[in-house]
């Protein structure tokens, strides 16, 4: 049977609770693969595994309660190997890279940014920015509106304001936290939004980050900002001992 992984730790992590349930219906039993001083936290792969809402909770569960007593690097749901030699093989052979990351994330969480533009309040930011596109705007105003060449041109010009804004926002957005923050990551761009970036934040930071993140949405009310958090840091994790066998999902927190 295929083997589904939740995390890796040290092998000197304390056990987790018994009857601990993992994804699956029923939920299929935790256990724990060593190899050297390493160790991964699995479970027997239900078939057809899907993200559907409990399973993905019961993956963050597994995460929660083994990140609560020391590091564990988490991996993305879905993640499964052909079976426990695979995992353990991949243990071994990456060693070195595991015990790294395990230090660098240890006491640290993930905290993911997104911003994006509240869209009449940005174009009242950029109209008081440009002098050109307000005489372009009070121009067409007296003149009943302008033409249709004057008002496409105006239309056109203020969205290529908005375009560069977007870019500038995103760096500031970054630039803001980044100081409070151990490590950053890039996301995948998405449609919506200007900014998507995820930080890694020592535990002990995490309320100067907030509050930052917080004074960044009062100085900049034509910006929109939700942070997530705090997550296991997935985004600090390279690749671990298998590809996710269904797309990742997102968290459900």
């Amino acid at each position: 049977m295929s083997t589904y992984v939740y995390g890796i730790t040290a092998a000197s992590h304390p056990a987790l609770p018994e009857g601990l349930g993992g994804v699956g219906n029923p939920p299929m039993q935790i256990r724990v693969l060593t190899e050297g001083d390493l160790a991964a936290i699995v479970s027997d792969a239900p078939e057809n595994l899907r993200p559907k809402r409990k399973d993905l909770l019961a993956h963050q569960n597994i995460l929660a309660e083994a990140g609560a007593e020391g590091c564990v690097l988490p991996m993305r749901f879905g993640s499964v190997a052909p079976d426990d030699g695979a995992v353990t093989g991949v243990l071994a052979e990456r060693l070195e890279h595991y015990r790294e990351r395990l230090a660098a994330l240890d006491n640290k969480v993930e905290y993911n940014v997104k911003a994006s533009h509240v869209e009449e309040a940005v174009l009242h930011q950029v109209m008081a920015e440009s002098p050109e596109l307000r005489g372009m705007a009070e121009a067409n105003r007296q003149a009943g509106g302008g033409t249709y060449e004057q008002k496409l041109q105006l239309g056109e010009m203020v969205a290529a304001a908005v375009k560069d804004r977007e870019a500038t926002d995103a760096a500031e957005v970054r630039q803001a936290l980044e100081p409070l923050a151990a490590d950053v990551e890039a996301g995948p761009e998405s449609t919506g939004w200007l900014a998507n970036v995820s930080f890694l934040v020592d535990r002990d930071s995490a309320a100067q980050f907030l509050e930052a993140a917080e004074a960044l949405r009062e100085s900049r009310p034509y910006l929109e900002v939700r942070v997530n958090g705090p997550l296991p840091p997935y985004s600090f994790v390279e690749p671990g001992p298998a590809k996710p066998a269904v797309p990742a999902a997102e968290s459900a927190v």
